[in-house]
This record gives C-alpha cells, structure tokens and sequence, in this order.
C-alpha cells in the first residue's frame, strides 16, 4: 500500500464525499414561520428537517455516493488496474449526486405548500460536497488519459 500515489484530486474529493456523507443528518430544510399551513412530514412552521428525516430513499442513496472518493482511495492506495481510467466512476457518482441534490432542493422540495419551504445549511453543504467529489475526480481522471488508437484499430 502506497498512500504516495494519493494526489490532491483524491484528497478533495474524499473531503466532499466526508462533507456529503456529514451534511444528511444536519439541517437542510425550514418551515416558514410566516405561513401557519407550511409543513413537512405534518410539523408545522418554525421546524428544521434533515435529508436523513425527510428523504426515505435519498439519504442511502447519497451516504452511498459519498463512500464512492474513498473506494477510488483504496484502488490508487493498492495500485489496482481497471478497464476504466481512475475516477471516471466517482465523477459519474458525483455527477448524479449533484444532480440529485439540486433536484430535491430547487425543483421538487418535500412539503406544503413548497414555496414555504426554505433551505439550511446542511443541503449547500451537500452541493458543496458533491461539487469538491466531482471536482477531485476530474483531477484524476485527467491524470490518467486513455491512449487513443489509429482509426481502423480494435
């Protein structure tokens, strides 16, 4: 095991993907206080909620996104060959991630009504977790350039 082979790409994106996997148990959305009818999972206005609490599903799925830049970790760490160039898969994670997140942040927010419904601190913190996991694999992935053969060449 050579942590050596560790370069500043895989060090940013395992710090986003510790970001992502900390940010679902904080605060992601509010209530307003201003509207009596606003509310999630039936609480009422003045409430927080985490991803953990509101998201049945998401919230494996992105504590699984998350573990993705440690995975990419332990295959440099180890010096394993792929088929595929390092951090390719992590950047389809993170990109999938980031998807996600906007998603369930800017265009489908949990609750009623979900104009009511704000945003904490805890779900920027995912965007930013999830940016810096892409961001890192990108690092990597362009470290480790697939060679192109000539036309006609299988």
């Amino acid at each position: 095991m050579k942590f050596s082979n560790l370069s500043r790409g895989e060090w940013i994106a395992a710090i986003g993907g510790a970001l992502l996997a900390i940010s679902v148990f904080l605060s992601w959305y509010t209530t307003a206080t201003a509207n009596p009818q606003s509310r999630i999972n039936n609480a009422h206005q003045g409430v927080t909620f985490s991803a953990w609490n509101t998201h049945a599903t998401l919230r494996y799925v992105l504590l699984a996104a998350a573990v993705a830049p440690f995975i990419l970790a332990w295959i440099i760490v180890r010096e394993h060959e792929l088929s595929w160039p390092r951090g390719e898969l992590t950047a389809i994670i993170a990109i999938a991630a980031t998807g996600l997140i906007l998603y369930t942040g800017l265009i489908q927010k949990p609750g009623d009504p979900p104009d009511t419904i704000g945003l904490t601190g805890g779900w920027f913190l995912s965007l930013l977790g999830a940016l810096l996991m892409l961001v890192g694999s990108f690092m990597r992935q362009s470290k480790t350039a697939v060679k192109k053969k000539p036309p006609g060449v299988l």
